[in-house]
């Protein structure tokens, strides 16, 4: 997804943002998914974690 996405673990998601990707990811299976509208939304959770990681907050 994000290009950033080699600097993050799993560990470094929130449950939430966990539950979220992987509520998204689900919706990409289906027939009728906007698959670049959700990949956004899995880019900007990336980049909310990413940025939490860099700013030393879990």
């Amino acid at each position: 997804m994000a290009d950033n996405s080699a600097d993050l673990k799993f560990s470094d998601f929130s449950t939430s943002e966990r539950i979220r990707i992987a509520g998204l990811v689900a919706r990409m299976g289906t027939p009728r998914a906007d698959i670049g509208k959700l990949r956004r939304k899995v880019e900007r959770i990336e980049n909310e974690a990413l940025r939490r990681k860099k700013n030393g907050k879990k």
